[in-house]
């Protein structure tokens, strides 16, 4: 059978619908049926519509508050804590994204960080939001689940703990970096079992050195960091700055909620906004970074290579097409959302209107 074709619009609708039936307000429902949807749009197809069981299964299961009060705990003039309640997470990280935008236009430069959040979908997608204002965004999380040993070692102890930066520009795509500390995030792993594909040498290895190639043989081993022990080092000072400096679990406190429907995760993340306008006029900035992108373009390349890319053009492109041509969803993903669908009687993902 092909994949299925759908609209953002229709794949928003279908994740509002689910998460309003299975307890949340109806406005809460739409921001995060319309933040998982821009993952798919943006092609973090590991982060979108994908994880909508886990997060039904969690939600039903009490891991999750679906009516938090979301609160300010710790505030100065440039910083904030947020206690997210155990709300969803892309619920919590909004707030605090729009708080940190916010003291960027007095300070010149905010950071908010957040506890008793939950998993909030690719880090991007907050480090993008700044861009709307011609700001910055910088963004860092402790992933929901630990994958990663520290170096030499066989305790899982880290996660992937993600980073993301975006940078606002005047014509080209803006600059956004997105990646995990370790060389493919997890939900990658999941997507490749989803669809019965292998996964590339050098994504995961077991527990004896050797190379693991099965997504689904994944709880036999351990993600593997980028560069070595340098990337083991990075995942530990994000989830330092993420998760410890928030009074968030980090550690043997990392609650894995691919597993555990029940328990509180107590998810670290935080934001730092930039306003370049504290730094100079902002169009001239802007022309700056068009100016760098348009000299890496323009430089010499190794053979084989047609084009040069730059952080967040290959997303940017995925972004156009998605919203001109629809996004597909393989249909083994499909049968899992049917499945939820019926669960918590609302509309399949086919059955719901564009």
């Amino acid at each position: 059978m092909s994949d299925l074709n759908v609209s953002p619009s229709q794949l928003s609708r279908f994740i509002t619908a689910a998460m309003q039936a299975a307890g949340l307000p109806l406005a809460d429902a739409q921001t995060v049926g319309e933040l998982m949807a821009e993952a798919d749009v943006q092609g973090s197809d590991g982060h979108g519509v994908i994880r909508v069981p886990v997060y039904i299964r969690r939600i039903l299961g009490g891991a999750v508050n679906v009516t938090p009060q979301i609160r300010v705990v710790e505030e100065r003039a440039a910083t904030a804590v947020i206690d997210g309640d155990n709300g969803m997470g892309h619920l919590v990280m909004k707030r605090a994204t729009e708080l940190a935008i916010e003291k960027a236009r007095t300070c010149g430069i905010a950071w908010v960080g957040s506890r008793y959040s939950n998993h909030a979908g690719p880090a991007s997608l907050y480090a993008r939001m700044p861009l709307a204002h011609d700001m910055v965004g910088l963004y860092f999380a402790v992933g929901n689940a630990n994958h990663l040993p520290p170096w030499g070692g066989l305790d899982m102890l880290l996660s992937t703990n993600p980073i993301a930066a975006a940078f606002p520009t005047h014509q080209e795509a803006p600059v956004v970096l997105d990646m995990a500390t370790t060389v493919a995030a997890y939900g990658k792993v999941k997507a490749k079992a989803m669809l019965g594909e292998m996964m590339p040498e050098g994504w995961m290895m077991d527990r004896q050195g050797q190379p693991l190639l099965d997504p689904k043989r994944s709880e036999e081993g351990f993600l593997l960091p980028i560069g070595g022990y340098k990337g083991y080092g990075l995942s530990m000072i994000v989830g330092l700055l993420a998760g410890t400096l928030n009074g968030a679990a980090m550690g043997k406190e990392v609650i894995d909620f691919n597993n555990d429907d029940t328990s509180v995760t107590n998810t670290g993340q935080a934001i730092a906004v930039i306003d370049p306008a504290a730094f100079g006029d902002v169009q001239a900035f802007k022309l700056r970074v068009d100016k760098l992108v348009q000299e890496i373009h323009a430089s010499e390349r190794m053979p084989g290579f047609d084009r040069i890319w730059v952080p967040g053009e290959q997303s940017h492109l995925k972004r156009e097409r998605h919203l001109r041509q629809g996004i597909d969803v393989p249909q083994a993903l499909c049968r899992q959302l049917d499945a939820v669908a019926q669960q918590l009687g609302v509309p399949t993902l086919a059955d719901t209107p564009h």
